[in-house]
């Protein structure tokens, strides 16, 4: 969430700001009106806290005095019952400010091109030239289906639409994707592996900010007297090992990564991408988190997207980067760049990594800090995630960029390893 004084003493300043880059229509008058009620019983409940203290203390002296303390004693129960009550209609104006701004997004950063959607995002540059095929090439779902490898039937059986079963040799390379690029980041960026819940509390999705916004978008449970969500991305577990911490500054940035599971209910899809595996309830991910200091946020996006740029460098997979305008970054994001690969069966780019700064807009909520060294004061630190990569996607491209006209599929090199030396699947 964002500060709080810019809420209140940079208020119209923000609105506008909010407007020109969002498109997010901040209602000042209704923020303004419980602002001046909330600082308006906050300065007589002092009052009242006051009084009552001295008339307490009056009291005592007259006790002292052997006078009759009646019509004090029945002054101070007033003053304690206005006290009650002011102190309850504080505590809710308060939360309808809270409400108010759970529900604001995130100011992008100066360097944001100002944009309404997708097609006003900037491209920065591409990597690799597209294969060009001899024949008519196949999409995933054609390449996966050949033996059975690829089953979206089965996938509806037991679970519904958007679910996927994969077997076989296509199953191995999912697999051999997502171990691939864990030894990666962990080998080569200096990431530490964790293996996280993918059932956690609201705490948790409000600490990242999935809720209260997005809960539509999710899948949960009940446990218990709980609720419990499944995690949209490993982000959420990743993000909030630091909730309610204090590190030391010599100790960040902070790099975490981890493959999980990840679950989207997706509720404004509107049935884009049902055909195969590009958009599903269920996939996997290998997540990267960073944890930095202000100054150094910035310089550790560029680090996390190079990071995912080396995943695809490495399976030979054509790319093109691009930074996203304000009208398409995600409602937590101060700064994102999107990867998105080549996919020669639609002859176009498909997202596949979105990196992003959140500087301190998940850490006020999630009260995560470092101790300033030369203050010896707690700051609130800067959060950041992205996909290294999705790994679903991956093998979608793996598949599609690495057919053959019989429709086998070549191994990348970089995954053969983890393949059993294997050089092609067919």
């Amino acid at each position: 969430m964002l500060d709080p004084a810019l809420l209140r003493s940079r208020l119209a300043e923000t609105a506008a700001r909010l407007k020109q880059t969002r498109g997010y229509a901040l209602d000042v008058s209704a923020m303004e009106a419980l602002e001046s009620t909330r600082k308006q019983l906050a300065m007589e409940t002092q009052e009242l806290q006051n009084l009552r203290n001295t008339r307490s203390k009056a009291i005592g002296q007259a006790k002292a005095k052997g006078e009759d303390v009646a019509a004090l004693m029945a002054e101070v129960a007033g003053l304690g019952d206005k006290l009650k009550a002011n102190e309850q209609a504080l505590i809710e104006v308060q939360a309808k400010l809270s409400e108010i701004a759970l529900l604001i997004p995130n100011i992008p950063h100066e360097s944001v091109p100002v944009g309404k959607d997708e097609n006003d995002n900037v491209e920065v540059n591409r990597w690799g030239t597209p294969h060009a095929f001899d024949f008519t090439v196949k999409d995933h779902v054609e390449l996966g289906e050949r033996h059975g490898w690829l089953d979206g039937d089965a996938g509806a059986k037991l679970s519904g639409a958007r679910f996927t079963v994969l077997r076989g040799q296509l199953a191995r390379l999912h697999r051999a994707i997502g171990q691939f690029m864990l030894d990666l980041h962990t080998g080569e960026h200096g990431y530490l592996e964790c293996n996280v819940p993918v059932l956690v509390n609201s705490d948790s999705m409000y600490g990242t900010t999935q809720l209260p916004k997005f809960e539509e978008d999710l899948f949960s449970t009940q446990v218990g007297d709980s609720k419990r969500y499944l995690i949209p991305t490993a982000e959420v577990s990743l993000t909030n090992l630091v909730r309610d911490t204090i590190q030391e500054a010599d100790a960040l940035p902070l790099r975490f990564t981890a493959h999980s599971l990840c679950f989207r209910a997706e509720a404004g899809s509107y049935g884009r991408d049902t055909r195969g595996m590009i958009r599903q309830h269920q996939f996997e991910k290998v997540e990267m988190v960073q944890v930095a200091r202000a100054a150094d946020s910035y310089a550790q996006l560029e680090e996390m997207v190079g990071h995912a740029e080396k995943v695809l460098q490495k399976l030979n997979l054509p790319y093109r980067k691009l930074l996203l305008c304000t009208g398409d970054m995600g409602f937590q994001s101060s700064k994102t760049y999107d990867l998105e690969v080549w996919l020669p069966s639609q002859q176009t780019y498909r997202e596949i990594s979105s990196c992003s700064n959140c500087e301190d807009f998940q850490a006020r909520r999630l009260q995560a800090r470092v101790r300033n060294t030369d203050t010896g004061k707690p700051e609130l630190v800067h959060t950041l995630n992205g996909s290294g990569l999705a790994i679903g996607r991956t093998l979608i491209a793996v598949m599609e960029n690495y057919q053959n006209a019989d429709g086998s599929i070549t191994v990348p090199e970089a995954l053969r390893a983890y393949m059993a030396g294997l050089d092609r699947i067919a």
